[in-house]
């Protein structure tokens, strides 16, 4: 498909059954109240301990609804393989199981360059250089006001052990950037491997997984993310400019169109992988 029609498909793929998209949003909507009762529930159980479960509960429940959305996510890309005209519809258990196995490929792709950029930190001794600037910020507050020592001194001093530390924030942040990037393509398409066999070894394999991201074209899959990006958050920014003085308004379309968006990304990974499966 050329690239124009996989960013056309993609954004009217989720428009093409209400009610399927209506359910989608629900569970979407449940996600954040629920994680967001389990924070203000964590928040309040400092002076509470019984909230701690209460809190736990929420999130549990919140995760729960994740998988079997991200079952979902997995089947809305196997109608991009397979060009389905429809949303597909929810089988719950089936959702959550293949959900399950969609968890654990996010896990295992993103695992990776977490270690890779915790390694780049302790090697930068950007926590140890984290530990400084408190020490160094304490010890300047007690030299100022309890001895009387000159502001200044206070100032080149913290200037020297902050510079030192911003420079290992900034490598490890590069870093970290780049690794989950890269990551990030490679995930999609251990995802679409997923959803086009079903299988979690076959998902699991990076090397196989960059391989179709190279069959692809690497360029051509950037190129229609990226786009696909460009548009949403285009759309997202006209939307706050002509409803920028409507916050409930606002709230309310970013409510309803922000799964929309999340469908279309999927159904466009889908379309993509269409090519070479």
């Amino acid at each position: 498909m050329k690239m124009t029609e996989i960013i056309k498909d993609a954004f009217q793929f989720p428009s093409r059954h209400t009610g399927r998209y209506a359910i989608y949003l629900l569970l979407s909507v449940l996600i954040v109240l629920f994680a967001f009762g389990g924070l203000l529930t964590y928040a309040f159980g400092i002076l509470d301990s019984e909230n701690y479960l209460t809190g736990g509960m929420y999130f549990l429940i919140a995760l729960i609804i994740g998988i079997l959305i991200e079952g979902y996510h997995l089947k809305v890309i196997k109608s991009g393989i397979n060009r389905e005209d429809n949303l597909p519809s929810f089988e719950l258990f089936n959702d959550f199981m293949t959900g399950f196995d969609n968890f654990v490929v996010l896990l295992a792709y993103y695992l990776i360059p977490a270690i890779i950029v915790l390694l780049v930190a302790f090697d930068t001794n950007l926590f140890v250089k984290a530990i400084d600037v408190g020490r160094e910020f304490l010890l300047q507050l007690f030299n100022v006001y309890i001895m009387g020592d000159s502001v200044n001194t206070a100032v080149d001093a913290l200037s020297i052990v902050l510079s030192n530390f911003l420079g290992s924030l900034v490598v490890t942040i590069t870093v970290a950037l780049v690794l989950f990037v890269i990551f990030s393509f490679l995930r999609g398409m251990g995802e679409a491997r997923l959803a086009a066999t079903g299988s979690l070894k076959e998902a699991l394999n990076i090397f196989e997984s960059a391989k179709d991201l190279k069959r692809i074209g690497i360029a051509r899959v950037v190129i229609v993310i990226a786009l696909v990006l460009v548009i949403i958050i285009g759309i997202e920014l006209i939307l706050s400019l002509i409803l920028g003085n409507y916050s409930f308004i606002l709230s309310t379309f970013s409510i309803v169109i922000t799964p929309y968006f999340v469908l279309v990304l999927q159904s466009a990974l889908g379309l993509l992988y269409s090519d070479i499966a």
